[in-house]
């Protein structure tokens, strides 16, 4: 492989390969009216610097998402989040009962932390006093993770670690909030 060919794919080239490629699995992916296989040509070049980097990403197993851990978000400091580093809310009409009052559009929005069919306990990451990890049977049958008695949901409009868009919103029926790894509701505003 020459320089010139190595230098491209680390840099724009190889960005410019890889939308090639994807055209061509698209294409080769997408449906046709003829009755006839349809072939498509292999690139001139073979991108295994692409692949590494594809593969290199993945190669650490991930949290399952019902874990919970901790993380920081920006002006709040220290938080509960899932397996896969996502804000961790509680809603302030469960009262810290140990019981889910979001159901129906709420709980589409606010999806609750669910432990997948056949777990029994919900996973401890790290910063997280086991102690106060429980769970709370919901009335589609389904099991809630609670941490202090406050069952735990994710925002919808969080989309990677870091982000707690949802801190301080009053919506369908009350406030949520993030907590502190020692179960402390934290109502400070971002």
């Amino acid at each position: 492989m020459t320089t010139t060919v190595r230098a491209a794919l680390r840099g724009r080239g190889a960005l410019a390969l890889l939308g090639g490629l994807s055209a061509v699995l698209l294409a080769a992916c997408g449906s046709s009216s003829s009755s006839s296989p349809t072939t498509t040509a292999q690139p001139a070049t073979t991108t295994p610097a692409a692949v590494a980097s594809t593969t290199s990403t993945t190669s650490a197993t991930p949290s399952p998402v019902y874990e919970v851990r901790t993380g920081t978000v920006h002006g709040l400091g220290t938080v509960l989040v899932d397996g896969q580093g996502l804000t961790l809310y509680m809603f302030m009409p469960d009262r810290q009962s140990g019981q889910s009052t979001c159901y129906n559009a709420c709980a589409q929005a606010w999806p609750p932390l669910l432990l997948p069919t056949g777990a029994s306990t919900p996973l401890a990451g790290p910063g997280v006093q086991t102690s106060l990890l429980g769970t709370t049977r919901r009335t589609d049958g389904t099991v809630q993770v609670t941490y202090d008695k406050w069952p735990l949901y994710t925002w919808v409009t969080d989309s990677e670690p870091g982000q707690a868009t949802g801190q301080g919103l009053n919506n369908l029926g009350g406030l949520w909030y993030v907590l502190s790894p020692q179960g402390k509701v934290i109502t400070t505003r971002t």
